[in-house]
């Protein structure tokens, strides 16, 4: 392949403040799903923050997102809470996610 083919096929987007982080974003191109691109962008980002010395990451996802909160699950988020009304369009409760890194 040559540089010019080179697509961007998924992107991670997180904050750090102080020792905590949060991942606001995580998308994958629908047809490169399910081929580990996700699991690959989450783990980047969660080795970037371990350098960072970040002690917990949390995320947010609709609370009717069952895929989302099995893939979470497998990379090693638990849930934390729970926001109603969180979501618009339509209205829906989001289920806070967190992972506690390693000191």
């Amino acid at each position: 392949m040559s540089e010019g083919d080179k697509k961007i096929i998924g992107f991670i987007i997180g904050r750090q403040v102080g020792d905590e982080a949060e991942i606001l974003n995580l998308a994958v191109m629908q047809a490169k799903r399910r081929k580990g691109e996700g699991g690959a962008l989450l783990k980047a980002a969660m080795d970037e923050f371990r350098a960072r010395q970040v002690s917990r990451v949390f995320l947010e996802i609709r609370e009717s997102n069952e895929r989302g909160a099995a893939f979470y699950a497998k990379h090693g988020f638990s849930k934390a809470g729970r926001r109603a009304g969180y979501y618009r369009d339509p209205e829906e409760a989001a289920i806070v996610m967190e992972e506690k890194l390693a000191g």
